[in-house]
This record gives C-alpha cells, sequence and structure tokens, in this order.
C-alpha cells in the first residue's frame, strides 16, 4: 500500500504577513473613510475638517470603524435599516462576535477584507488603542442588538457611556491625550455622553418608529405613560418635558468637558469645541420647541455651522473655559463601577 507523500508545511502555508491596516496602503483607507463620514454624519464632518491634517485622518478612521460596527451589530447600511425580516437572537449574537473577530484581526495587523476594519487596525498602530479600548464601544453595539431598554438613569447613562462617552475617550487618545491624563479623558468622556443624550432627544420619533426606546422606564412611569406609548400625540407633553430633562443632563456633561479642551492643542481644541457647540445647539432647539420639536428632523443648517466655528475659534484662542456648574453624577469612574456590576 502506497502512502501519500507529506508536503513540507512551509512548502503549501506561509503565514499572513502582519502589517498596519491589514497590508492595504494608508491613502485609500483614509479616502474611504471621509466618504464613511460624509454620508454618515453632516454635523461631525464639518467640525473634524478644523483638526490638523493628520488628526482629521484619524478621527476619520475611528470613524470608519465605528459606523461599520453599528451597521453591522443591526444588519443596516449607514444607519439605514436593510430590507428584510427581523434578525434573530442566534443572528445578532453572530453578527456581535463577528465584530469582535474582525476587530482583534484588525489590531494584529492581519487583513479582514473590510476597508472600515483595516482602517481600524491602521489608526489603532499609529495611536496604540488596545482591544479594550474597541471592546468598550462594542459593548453599547451588543446593547443596541439585543434591543435593549434603560429601566433606570444609571441604564441610559451606562448606555451613552459605551456608545459614545467610550468613542469620545478613543478620540481622545487619537488627539495624543496620554492614558495616564485622567481628567483629559474624563473631559472627552463627558463630551461624548452630551452629543449622545442630545442625538437621543431628537430622535425620540425615529428610534420608536424602529421599535426602539432610549428614555428609562422609570421616567415613562412617572409621567403615568403605558408602555409603548410615549409618542402618541396626547403624550406629546410628557415627551417634551422627558426631552429637557434629557437636554438638562447634556448640558451638564457638555460644561464638564469643556474644560477639558484646555490641555489640547489649538487645532484640536477648535475641532472639538465646534462639535460641542453644533450638537448642543440641536439639543437646546428640542428644549425650545418643546411640543413642536419632532414635527420635522432639528439639525444645523451650514451657515449655523460656519456661525459655531467661529464663535469656537475664538473660544479656542482665549482658552480660558468656564468652571461648570457641578460637577457631573455620573463620572467615568462612577460609570466604570456601574458597568462592572451590571
Amino acid at each position: 500500500m502506497t502512502r501519500p507523500r507529506l508536503l513540507s508545511p512551509s512548502r503549501i502555508l506561509r503565514s499572513t504577513i502582519r502589517a498596519p491596516g491589514g497590508g492595504r496602503r494608508r491613502d485609500p483607507l483614509v479616502e474611504k473613510s471621509r466618504k464613511a463620514i460624509e454620508q454618515g454624519s453632516k454635523s461631525f464632518r464639518a467640525a473634524s475638517r478644523l483638526f490638523d491634517r493628520v488628526t482629521r485622518e484619524r478621527i476619520w478612521m475611528l470613524y470608519a470603524w465605528c459606523r461599520r460596527c453599528d451597521d453591522l451589530a443591526d444588519g443596516q447600511r449607514m444607519g439605514r435599516p436593510a430590507e428584510g425580516d427581523a434578525a434573530s437572537p442566534e443572528e445578532i449574537a453572530t453578527r456581535v462576535k463577528g465584530i469582535r473577530i474582525l476587530t482583534q484581526a484588525a489590531l494584529d495587523g492581519q487583513p479582514t477584507a473590510d476597508v472600515a476594519f483595516d482602517a481600524f487596525g491602521q489608526v489603532a498602530s499609529e495611536c496604540r488603542l488596545t482591544y479594550r479600548d474597541a471592546e468598550e464601544v462594542i459593548a453599547g453595539f451588543e446593547l443596541d442588538a439585543k434591543d435593549w431598554r434603560p429601566r433606570n438613569q444609571d441604564d441610559l447613562m451606562r448606555y451613552c457611556y459605551h456608545v459614545a462617552g467610550a468613542v469620545g475617550v478613543m478620540a481622545a487618545l487619537v488627539m495624543g491625550v496620554r492614558r495616564d491624563d485622567g481628567e483629559a479623558l474624563d473631559s472627552a468622556c463627558d463630551l461624548g455622553i452630551a452629543f449622545q443624550l442630545s442625538n437621543i432627544a431628537r430622535d425620540l420619533l425615529e428610534d420608536d418608529a424602529a421599535g426602539r426606546c432610549y428614555l428609562p422606564i422609570e421616567w415613562l412611569v412617572e409621567e403615568d405613560i403605558e408602555p409603548g406609548q410615549h409618542t402618541k400625540p396626547h403624550h406629546r407633553q410628557e415627551l417634551a418635558d422627558m426631552a429637557a430633562r434629557l437636554i438638562t443632563l447634556m448640558e451638564l456633561h457638555e460644561a464638564h468637558a469643556r474644560v477639558g479642551t484646555a490641555r489640547l492643542r489649538f487645532r484640536q481644541r477648535w475641532a472639538v469645541l465646534s462639535a460641542a457647540r453644533i450638537y448642543g445647539a440641536i439639543g437646546r432647539e428640542v428644549r425650545r420647541l418643546g411640543t413642536e420639536a419632532w414635527n420635522h428632523r432639528v439639525y444645523t443648517s451650514r451657515w449655523h455651522k460656519l456661525y459655531h466655528a467661529q464663535a469656537a475659534f475664538w473660544e479656542a484662542l482665549v482658552n480660558r473655559p468656564p468652571s461648570p456648574p457641578a460637577l457631573p453624577r455620573w463620572t467615568r469612574a462612577r460609570l466604570a463601577e456601574n458597568i462592572a456590576a451590571a
């Protein structure tokens, strides 16, 4: 009996060459990431242009990964629902597992066949981002994918931390903030949370149409609102009251975030303050409109963005952020404890 001859593994198998960006050239990764932010967020795109070139490109690559993970978890494309039946819990778990596998591969310098993940591998290698940094964000996508609902304000803030506060921390690291600069990272986390609170207030009806509600159940009970009925016309005043409550929280985190911008370089400070003004204006407009806030989508026009960028320029130049009226109750350290307990 003739036995098959085994070939030498070295002749038929070659180890994958590990390189930042999975071996892709950096310029195409940056260009793809620029297109992702242009499609995904007009407000953040406008503010990102104020960064210096290197920081701007890194922020774009970080955004592309966040956007892609969000879409994969939800089965969407650029935030738009895909056609077909709702995914089963098993399918959702598989999607999140895939995100984790691709993210780890990107961090290991392996090609992922996905531009957004390769872009993340590129920026991670340049700024020493870790899997732990990424996992803090992925945990938020997992909550969304599981159709999770906040029971109380602690749950709401934990969600905001994962989907936005942790992204703010990563963005600060991308800007060159040291890992041991806790105050600057705390402020970056607060700004991300402020952005998310503004988005939640603006998108209450859109989220409800998608079968989601980020208002704490306890708030709904306090307002004597039946489950699933918070967007009905007869509850519009209660909805406006809860939106105002979100914006009050937003302003507290926004004020604390401004303190940390003093530690950034001028161009970075200018861009961050511009973003804070743009997102803050959206939230305050929702509060001002009251019960009419959801008659149309609240947004900032191009001219208003230019106005906020100009105002942020002088604010960044003077660089004397006012002291916040109070410290946020949900600090980054407290949120970490909350997450560990959960």
